[in-house]
């Protein structure tokens, strides 16, 4: 990646979400498995920004079930406290958000209509549920209701629609604006894109026309500093979403807070940083699962490929740390590494995580007939509220 001088000048101001301001305009995306406490704390120790926590579903907040409760847990100096909400029944949002407002578990709460894998959509949640326009209102409605008395700002973060015939998200977007969100993010693929292709940042481009009063923020194909300046250059976004891009890489958020105040250095990790860096996360994720080191080791197995894509480890190595057990293993196999390897350039930039290929949305029956609600459709909607988070 390019590493040459850009101004000096400050490229955008702080980002405003209700009474929150975040000096770095960088937003991380909740990604079940993957945005947990531990991985927060070391993206936060790297650079500024929001750092929202893996989407929870309403239900299993109002159940108050251990693994929800684990999931909204933040670090007593962790702030602000950014929650990522899911639901289909806006009474089950409702109550939820409620909870986390008065029991002070929250600073900002984010909207999940984005969430395209099939455990979702075919309960007829996440970026297939803006397709019913009433529905989605009510949504928002009882979120935002629910949050304003205790001062905490409700985002939505969506995708373009269910599939090119079916695009939402300007309707979404105004109607989101119109009942109080503080902001609204745009995934510039569809649901049926999944993680497939190059994203539309005409599409953050439109809606950045589209929404006057709150921050737009884009989300889609961020894997350098270098493309969230080109993102803002052309869509006028207030600020960007970063997921997939900085699995393995939490020094990205270090990037994009030195590009967005004009700084021109970027970090390039030689291998011995890389080890020190997966060693942190090891006992980051022990703290996290309560030091519970056999769990916390299957958790970051899954980080290995994604910190060590383009360093030059062999084979042997990268199948040890994929069975790793305990952190004084972990330390044992990062050790044996050759950790004078410096930086290997691209081939440890770039695309990264889950792509998949465009497939058709599973929905509820009839759910693209109509944009309304059926008696049918609203009791159905009611039994499908999940238990447990997913993508």
């Amino acid at each position: 990646m390019s590493t040459s001088s850009h101004s000096a000048q400050r490229l955008l101001p702080p980002l405003q979400i209700g009474p929150l301001e975040v000096e770095t305009p960088v937003v991380l995306a909740p990604m079940a498995g993957v945005t947990n406490a531990a991985f927060r704390r070391l993206c936060r120790e790297h650079g500024g920004g929001l750092y929202v926590a893996e989407m929870v579903t309403s239900r299993a907040l109002v159940e108050r079930t251990p693994e929800s409760m684990r999931i909204i847990h933040h670090d007593p100096d962790e702030t602000p406290r950014s929650v990522q909400v899911y639901g289909v029944d806006p009474a089950t949002i409702g109550a939820a958000v409620k909870m986390i407002a008065e029991e002070d578990r929250a600073d900002h709460i984010d909207m999940n209509f984005g969430c395209p894998v099939p455990k979702v959509t075919r309960k007829g949640g996440g970026a297939v549920l803006p397709w019913k326009r009433d529905l989605f209102r009510d949504i928002v409605r009882a979120a935002v209701r629910a949050a304003e008395p205790h001062g905490i700002p409700v985002t939505v973060k969506m995708r373009k629609g269910v599939d090119e015939d079916h695009l939402t998200y300007l309707d979404a977007a105004r109607t989101a604006e119109k009942e109080g969100a503080a902001a609204v993010a745009l995934h510039a693929r569809t649901a049926a894109d999944y993680y497939s292709g190059t994203a539309d940042w005409e599409a953050i481009a439109r809606l950045k026309d589209a929404v006057r009063t709150v921050p737009v923020l884009g989300n889609g194909d961020i894997w350098a500093a270098e493309d969230a300046l080109r993102m803002v250059e052309q869509t006028g976004c207030d600020g960007v979403v970063v997921g997939r891009g900085c699995m393995g890489r939490p020094w990205l958020f270090a990037d994009l807070q030195a590009a967005f105040e004009g700084r021109a250095e970027r970090v390039r990790p030689g291998l011995s940083i890389v080890a020190d860096t997966i060693y942190r996360h090891g006992e980051l994720m022990v703290d996290t699962f309560g030091g519970d080191e056999n769990k916390a080791m299957r958790e970051i197995r899954k980080h290995m490929a994604w910190y060590l894509k383009g360093y030059p480890v062999g084979g042997e190595a990268r199948r040890a740390l994929g069975l790793v057990e305990t952190l004084a293993e972990l330390r044992g196999i990062l050790d044996s590494l050759d950790l004078d390897t410096p930086y290997p350039g691209e081939g440890a930039e770039g695309a990264r995580g889950r792509q998949g290929s465009p497939r058709q949305p599973a929905c509820p029956e009839g759910w693209l007939d109509t944009q309304d609600i059926t008696p049918d459709l609203e009791e159905r909607l009611r039994e499908a509220e999940l238990s447990v988070s997913g993508g």
